[in-house]
């Protein structure tokens, strides 16, 4: 399901330009336009759901395809350590409301 006014939807359909890294039947891996580290992608799943609290029972396939999206691409990027972040609602610091897992790493120590 898509929402018309969601930016996230807005990519995913191809109607906003991006630079999509990664595309499969389910979710698109995005960079971050404002990262807050040396490796920060945004791992949008392409069904619209507004954020974690909104996730039915049905979805958890969704959320398990995001993490090991997360995974494979970590891996893929060489990370040896990384975290993955869900912002939920407003005062939790999410601004698209479209769910998307945080993908960040590259600091050395």
């Amino acid at each position: 399901m898509k929402n018309a006014n969601c930016l996230f939807c807005k990519i995913v359909a191809k109607e906003i330009p991006a630079e999509i890294l990664f595309e499969n039947k389910k979710l698109i891996i995005l960079q971050d336009i404002k990262p807050s580290a040396p490796f920060h992608h945004l791992i949008i799943p392409k069904e619209h759901i507004q954020s974690v609290a909104h996730l039915e029972e049905k979805d958890r396939a969704i959320i398990a395809d995001l993490f090991f999206a997360a995974r494979d691409d970590a891996q893929k990027a060489g990370l040896k350590g990384y975290k993955t972040i869900f912002n939920i609602g407003r005062e939790g610091g999410q601004i698209i409301d479209h769910l998307h897992l945080h993908l960040m790493g590259g600091w050395k120590n």
